[in-house]
């Protein structure tokens, strides 16, 4: 956000009408009745009342997506036709771009300027990259005896169900949605019931630029009863799912239950950041990438670098600086636009990460700043910036996945004993190294377990990359090419001369 004022920031949003009800087939829905509240967690206060699904609106939901795809004339446009549809959702995002990202900071307590200049511009490219992309798949011919002709085609894979979390309700869905209408599949995204407004918001959009009826299909409502509907649902040929690895392995039993649908998880995570002597920058390590890391989005990410493992030559040095760092973030209101950290998305979260901040007190790491609540006369979720060291490998500060801004220290002498120490997790998602070696770049890449490996930088890539873990971190591949692979199939034509 550039030359808007917090004050100016929250005239406009007090302005913002949010749609509140279900999309489906290009249409309001208001199902059953039921409703939710969506509460801000930068004051605690309910923004508005939401529509919540049952089965039987997620049966709605679906069956129009069914419809869409085996009748309407999405599956069968010429794929140049739906990727200039994609290109134009991608500028309505542009032109609305404000408004969304002061939805996501409402709902979900981002910093204004992170979700303006970081959220909203990776869900914009992710729809335009798509977009792009459409036309440019080849199907192919293998080489057979000169009396037959054989053709393997990729065609779209059916109903989508896609069930995204709250701590990039848009980039997470767009990672889904645009790859899964590129390929011309119908789509029914089902948001947290912790940031449903940027995702109803997102099917309008999706109608305004031209999607017929039924083919992009929003529902809000919980995992329980919402959530499982959509994952027991024998019209939805693939589901794509992120969140925690708990829920993952709930899908997993709805596909076994119902009728083997594909299911894609993208979970958890614990991710390492190793920091070697001859890392090139030390100070860029230490604080602008290992803090910034951990802070960004509240530490609300599953690739948050929250297990800091540092030589123990320069641990004391690294440590300090990402002390000073942690202590000068602003930590404020997230429609402020000089707030760097914002508040965690709600109470019940909150109380889950000092839960984990109590219990490393208990088992003997040493907290070195935060731990504790604050801006408390708000009333919002707010966390200070949160560092421990002395953490031991089995305590739960350096096993499990706390989704919030706690960093663990810990010190190593040796390189395998670095790489031991970054793969004793069950989540294999993300990785970072800083040193100035190129051979130790490679060779220790290629032993890290993980989806992503950053050298030097963190958080960095674009949309040609591939992005998914290993282990309980889930399995396929958002983003890039490869992210159509889960929204297709591979059909075999032989043709007999």
């Amino acid at each position: 956000m550039r030359n808007v004022t917090h004050e100016e920031l929250l005239t406009r949003a007090e302005e913002l009408g949010p749609p509140t009800r279900h999309h489906i087939d290009s249409r309001a829905e208001s199902g059953s009745g039921a409703t939710f509240a969506v509460v801000a967690p930068r004051n605690g206060r309910i923004l508005t009342h939401v529509a919540d699904a049952g089965e039987a609106d997620a049966d709605l939901a679906v069956a129009a997506a069914r419809r869409a795809f085996d009748s309407g004339p999405w599956p069968r446009l010429a794929p140049v036709e739906r990727g200039r549809t994609l290109l134009r959702i991608a500028e309505l995002l542009e032109e609305r771009r404000e408004e969304l990202a002061l939805t996501v900071s409402l709902e979900m307590g981002k910093p204004i300027t992170d979700a303006y200049d970081i959220e909203l511009r990776a869900v914009i490219s992710t729809f335009r990259w798509y977009g792009q992309l459409a036309d440019k798949l080849a199907d192919s011919s293998p080489h057979t005896a000169p009396d037959a002709l054989a053709l393997v085609t990729r065609e779209p894979a059916g109903v989508v169900g896609a069930v995204v979390p709250w701590n990039f309700p848009l980039t997470l869905a767009s990672w889904k949605v645009a790859p899964a209408l590129a390929a011309g599949c119908t789509v029914v995204p089902k948001p947290s019931e912790s940031s449903p407004l940027s995702a109803l918001l997102l099917g309008r959009i999706g109608t305004e630029a031209g999607l017929p009826p039924g083919v992009l299909n929003v529902v809000t409502g919980d995992g329980p009863a919402a959530g499982r509907a959509i994952g027991l649902h024998t019209d939805v040929d693939v589901l794509a799912f992120t969140g925690c690895t708990a829920v993952g392995r709930h899908f997993l039993h709805y596909a076994a239950d119902s009728n083997l649908k594909r299911v894609w998880l993208e979970l958890g995570g614990k991710s390492p950041n190793i920091i070697l002597p001859d890392a090139p920058d030390l100070e860029k390590a230490a604080a602008a990438t290992a803090a910034w890391g951990i802070f960004f989005n509240q530490g609300e990410m599953c690739t948050a670098p929250s297990r800091l493992l540092v030589h123990s030559s320069i641990a004391e040095q690294v440590t300090e600086a990402v002390i000073r760092r942690a202590r000068e973030l602003k930590v404020g209101d997230p429609l402020d636009p000089a707030t760097e950290m914002g508040a965690l998305v709600s109470e019940t979260h909150l109380e889950r990460v000092l839960d984990h901040i109590a219990t490393g007190r208990a088992e003997g790491a040493r907290l070195l700043t935060g731990g504790d609540r604050t801006m408390n006369a708000t009333g919002g979720s707010f966390l200070q910036p949160t560092v421990f060291d002395r953490v031991d490998p089995d305590m739960r500060l350096a096993r499990e996945e706390i989704f919030g801004p706690v960093l663990s220290v810990l010190a190593f002498d040796g390189l395998d004993e670095a790489v031991r120490l970054a793969n004793a997790t069950e989540y294999d998602l993300a990785a970072g190294l800083w040193t100035s070696d190129l051979s130790t770049a490679h060779q220790v890449s290629r032993a890290l377990r993980a989806g992503t490996v950053w050298v030097n930088c963190d958080e960095e890539g674009d949309l040609t990359v591939p992005f998914g873990g290993m282990k309980q971190s889930g399995n396929g591949r958002d983003k890039s090419v490869h992210a159509l692979e889960k929204y297709t199939d591979l059909k075999t034509t032989w043709i007999q001369l």
